[in-house]
């Protein structure tokens, strides 16, 4: 099949994922895992097919076989980990943004909270080697959005495009938007609203919903999550 620019139009995120999953080739030091969010499964295999044909580099490609959460799927990209690891994702966003026409891509690392603009320069601090790999995972533990919720009562969590869904058993998900997270002195002092010492049925049910994480809220919207000395800023959906 031959794709034309548009044919996935509004099909995919602008925001993908690096070395979030593992990969299915070989071991994740040696290998680079980049996964886009599709929003059908028809456009899930057509993004596998067009990535397949269309670049050398990558190792393989594949869609998740069911849906993740809210109609969305996963295309994940293997290539291997080396000195042209940024050149060669933005070649491959080049052809995914013609074919859904996206004109910036954004990326998180390793289940990371926040997303960087996918620039050459950006994307120069992806991991080339092992030993940077190792390096870079151990850094990003408490920005990792599993780890930071490895305590809580959730049964699943998933972060997709800015959206934060989290999932307690027996229970209907919840949604957040992400607004920031960093250490918990940074976020204390930028934040502008003043404490919300009202609203505390949704504090008692958050609590309950997620687990002991130091919750408060300020003003008539965001939410603070606090854990271990770092903390994540959200409104509900």
């Amino acid at each position: 099949m031959t794709y034309r620019a548009g044919d996935l139009h509004n099909l995919v995120d602008s925001i993908f994922e690096v070395d979030s999953y593992q990969s299915k080739m070989g071991d994740d030091e040696d290998i680079v895992v980049v996964s886009f969010t599709v929003n059908e499964t028809n456009a899930a295999k057509d993004l596998v097919d067009f990535i397949e044909k269309g670049y050398e580099f990558v190792l393989d490609a594949d869609s998740t076989p069911g849906e993740i959460d809210n109609g969305k799927y996963k295309v994940f990209v293997e290539m291997e980990r080396n000195k042209n690891v940024a050149k060669n994702i933005l070649e491959l966003l080049d052809g995914v943004g013609k074919i859904s026409e996206v004109e910036t891509f954004k990326y998180r690392y390793h289940k990371g909270f926040k997303s960087k603009d996918a620039t050459l320069e950006n994307l120069g601090n992806i991991p080339t080697d092992t030993t940077s790999y190792i390096d870079s995972i151990n850094e990003n533990t408490m920005n990792n959005y599993k780890n930071f919720f490895s305590k809580s009562y959730l049964e699943c969590s998933e972060l997709l495009g800015n959206n934060l869904y989290v999932k307690k058993a027996f229970a209907d998900p919840v949604g957040f938007v992400i607004k920031d997270f960093s250490n918990t002195r940074t976020i204390n002092e930028g934040l502008e609203e003043k404490i919300n010492v009202n609203d505390y049925a949704e504090i008692m049910f958050l609590t309950k919903y997620i687990g002991d994480y130091n919750i408060m809220k300020f003003g008539e919207k965001t939410l603070t999550f606090e854990n271990q000395g770092y903390t994540l800023v959200a409104e509900r959906i």
